[in-house]
């Protein structure tokens, strides 16, 4: 799928424990943590919330909030094996919450400190992605990843497409309209392509599904109808040549954007953010548009309290003013954190025009996927599980393998790798 902007961050090399200086340095003379110490990744959280938080909470405890960038479940996984040097409050990226929900014990039960009081500020599939299968709440909801059609306008308007938002939704509603809509654009501008590559399309598609490659009794499912049927709407985009084979974390993909031989890029909200980085010069060439691909999730974290915290009622409090309604639109703006609070939505932060999108409130396309959105059950394999299968259709697409051929060995491997990890 290539890499999103919260990926390229978390992929920089550092030695896990070593910390940037974040709103607090996060360390005593002894290197031990002082006073309530907070861990986050790069972008994980508003550094100008955190400023604030350590000044309204100075009254009752010294709040350290340490920005580690790296492999950050590494470096927490290592604190909480030791129950050494654990933070009162970490974050939890979406992609390794699954692997934690096993583990629910490692962290506090955030019901037991009143989280219900504030369930109803949240989407609630993204409220249940945070518990754990025996009832325990392990996170609060940092942000969310409403998914959606990014494109070109004055590109579209070359081809001939419908150029408005709602017409272009009403030229695309499924994905074999998607399709006919790439091949037109195709057959008009020869050099311009209408996708980057396939593999958000599968991504994207699997996770409308409502399942992944493992179910909620922990069988693999990763040969059903769902899956297949995800991986024909990849398949039939690269047999139909509307990919330009580039991965979103390719050195030409920025290149790409900006010269508008690629029309479309679908992604999550944040996904706004590499685009308008790598083609700084485009501002009102854009627009958004739901299309085949809303109404689904990718990203959006969590915070929680490790089990060993001193005050969790104090780390609580702290968490539940971090993540409110009101602060959620100050991270949209400042760190552009899509909020996890439908509150938020109405708020002058999301609902001003975006001149980058020609003046369009995005934020109504957004609102709109993460409110139909339904919760995706996760399972600590499918992360993996996932790979197997958008390594094969690689294969496909950039090195001509056969599709029947990719198709039987991903669910070979699959399964394989289903066996190794304890799924049925």
């Amino acid at each position: 799928m290539g890499l999103s902007r919260r990926q390229v961050l978390s992929a920089s090399l550092l030695a896990p424990v070593v910390a940037l200086t974040g709103c607090g340095s996060g360390e005593g003379s002894g290197g031990k943590p002082t006073g309530t110490a907070l861990w986050y990744w790069p972008g994980g959280l508003s550094p100008a919330v955190l400023a604030d938080a350590v000044r309204r909470f100075a009254p009752d405890t010294a709040l350290t909030c340490t920005e580690h960038p790296g492999q950050f479940r590494t470096g927490l996984d290592a604190a909480l094996a030791k129950a050494d040097g654990v933070p009162a409050i970490t974050g939890i990226k979406g992609e390794d919450l699954a692997s934690y929900l096993p583990r629910a014990d490692l962290f506090v039960d955030l019901l037991t400190l009143g989280a219900d009081e504030i369930q109803d500020d949240y989407l609630a599939w993204k409220w249940q992605q945070g518990r754990a299968n025996d009832g325990r709440l392990v996170g609060i909801p940092i942000d969310i990843g409403p998914t959606a059609a990014f494109y070109r306008a004055d590109v579209f308007g070359r081809a001939g497409l419908p150029v408005a938002p709602t017409d272009v939704d009403a030229a695309m509603r499924t994905w074999a309209e998607f399709r006919t809509l790439g091949a037109r654009l195709r057959r008009r501008l020869p050099d311009t392509y209408w996708i980057a590559n396939t593999m958000t399309l599968f991504v994207i598609a699997v996770s409308q599904s409502g399942t992944r490659f493992v179910d909620e009794l922990n069988r693999f499912v990763g040969d059903g109808n769902h899956i297949r049927s995800a991986w024909e709407i990849a398949i039939g985009a690269s047999t139909d040549g509307l990919s330009a084979h580039v991965d979103n974390d390719a050195p030409e993909w920025p290149a790409r954007v900006a010269d508008g031989s690629i029309a479309l890029s679908l992604g999550a909200a944040w996904h706004a953010q590499d685009i308008e980085g790598a083609a700084p010069l485009t501002t009102g060439q854009w627009r958004v548009a739901t299309g085949p691909a809303g109404n689904t999730n990718i990203g959006g974290s969590f915070l929680g309290i490790p089990a060993s915290a001193a005050d969790p009622d104090l780390s609580f409090r702290i968490i539940r003013w971090l993540l409110g309604p009101e602060n959620q639109a100050r991270a949209f703006t400042d760190a552009r954190l899509f909020p996890s609070t439908p509150a938020t939505y109405t708020m002058p932060a999301l609902t001003v025009a975006d001149p980058f999108f020609g003046g369009q409130r995005t934020i109504d396309v957004f609102s709109d996927s993460a409110r139909r959105t339904r919760r995706l059950y996760e399972a600590p394999a499918d992360a993996a599980l996932q790979e197997i299968y958008l390594d094969e259709l690689r294969n496909v697409e950039y090195r001509g393998k056969a599709p029947e051929t990719a198709w039987r060995d991903a669910l070979s491997k699959a399964r394989r790798l289903a066996d190794e990890s304890g799924v049925n």
